[in-house]
């Protein structure tokens, strides 16, 4: 799976996205919008990616019960944060502005997904 043309489409979809990541197999690979500066490090990155990839395994125990998690967003005072599986153990995260319509950004993002998926 090419996961920097991935993280490239979504970049595209709207200029308040500010970042893109896709981390799968303990790997990160990201990309963020020109002239935006992070709030996290690298390493503060990808410290809370794995704290997700871990609250993602625990939404899958009842997946029986209430269905397969699709996304999880947390807002902030800054930021949106949306986290998407890809893959078996994977996720997509992408953090925008506040002003963004966060479900137009996931149903294209999944979109972006399926097509790398059945490639």
């Amino acid at each position: 799976m090419n996961y920097e043309k991935i993280c490239d489409e979504i970049l595209e979809l709207s200029q308040n996205i500010r970042y893109a990541a896709v981390y799968d197999y303990g790997e990160l690979h990201d990309k963020i919008k020109p002239g935006v500066k992070s709030h996290l490090s690298r390493e503060e990155t990808e410290t809370s990616l794995s704290q997700a990839i871990y609250r993602w395994s625990t939404r899958k125990k009842t997946a029986d019960k209430i269905g397969t998690p699709i996304f999880a967003l947390a807002k902030y005072e800054k930021i949106y944060r949306i986290t998407i599986p890809i893959g078996g153990a994977g996720l997509i995260l992408i953090t925008t502005e506040i002003d963004v319509d966060v479900n137009q950004i996931v149903d294209k993002t999944l979109e972006i997904r399926n097509s790398h998926i059945e490639n």
